[in-house]
Order: structure tokens, then C-alpha cells, then sequence
């Protein structure tokens, strides 16, 4: 049964103050990403990198209204498991950045971008499994992390010594 319209929009508030956090630290960690990705050695299909930020600011939009739409749907106490595990892979989110651009250490960003696709699949089967668009929703973004996956992998291994 959904909650009262307030707490709707109140849910809202909270989870874009989290997910825009998260895009605030990760912006933090790469001040100096521009200059330090276009120095190393990249694979043919790496993307530019005005890329990133549209893309990543079309993906928070969307995990934003899968996460509302699961407190909508059920509200925030039956909601609470898949806000963890959203939560959980926000706070992943931010790491890689700052293991990759900030430490340049590709082998635990590499390993923890592993993880983050994992949660990123747990909280896109949670969301699923409330309602289905918020699971449609959270398909992109794991498709780009799945994509960061492998990116990250083929920078690591071209860049021994830097990463």
C-alpha cells in the first residue's frame, strides 16, 4: 500500500540528497580525471571523455526514479532491504572513483567495480521484483557498469606502473 503524499516527497528529497552526493564525491575524486584519462594508454573503444558526465548524470536521474518509485509503490519500512542495497552500491559508486582517478590503483578499482556491478544487479532484482519499471529502470546503469567493468580492466592492464 503506498505512504501519504509528504513522506512520497520526502522519500524523493532523500534520495536525490543521496544519489547527488554520491555524484558530488565522485565529481571531488576526478577534479583532475580529464587530464590524468587522457594520459593513459586506452583501448580503441574507449569512449571520450565528455561522455561521462552526461551519461552519468542521465543514469542517477534514472536509479533516482527507480528508488522512489519502490518507496511509492510498497513505502519506506517494506522499502528499507532494497534501499540498503541501493545505498550499499551508491557508496561503491563513489569509491571507484577515487581508487581509479585519485589513488590510480586499477587493480582494487578494478576488483571493487566488480562488486559495485554485483550490487547494482542485487538492488536492480530488489527493485524488480516491486515493480518491474523501477527494475527497467536500473538497466542502464548496469549496462554502463558492466561497460566501466571492462573499460577499467583494459586501462588497468594498458597502464602498468600508472595504475
Amino acid at each position: 500500500m503506498p505512504t501519504p503524499r509528504h513522506p512520497q516527497w520526502a522519500a524523493l528529497a532523500w534520495l536525490l540528497l543521496a544519489t547527488f552526493l554520491t555524484a558530488a564525491i565522485g565529481a571531488f575524486a576526478s577534479i583532475d580525471a580529464k587530464t590524468f584519462y587522457a594520459s593513459l594508454n586506452q583501448p580503441a573503444w574507449s569512449p571520450p571523455p565528455t561522455v561521462f558526465g552526461p551519461v552519468w548524470t542521465v543514469l542517477y536521474l534514472m536509479m533516482c526514479m527507480a528508488a522512489w518509485l519502490v518507496v511509492r509503490q510498497v513505502g519506506m519500512v517494506a522499502a528499507r532491504p532494497a534501499l540498503w542495497l541501493y545505498g550499499a552500491q551508491l557508496v561503491c559508486n563513489a569509491l571507484w572513483t577515487w581508487l581509479f582517478f585519485h589513488w590510480h590503483w586499477g587493480a582494487v578499482a578494478f576488483a571493487e567495480v566488480l562488486l559495485l556491478f554485483l550490487l547494482v544487479a542485487l538492488t536492480l532484482r530488489a527493485f524488480w521484483r516491486v515493480r518491474a519499471i523501477s527494475g527497467w529502470l536500473m538497466l542502464p546503469y548496469l549496462a554502463w557498469v558492466g561497460f566501466a567493468s571492462a573499460l577499467t580492466f583494459a586501462m588497468w592492464r594498458l597502464n602498468p606502473g600508472v595504475l
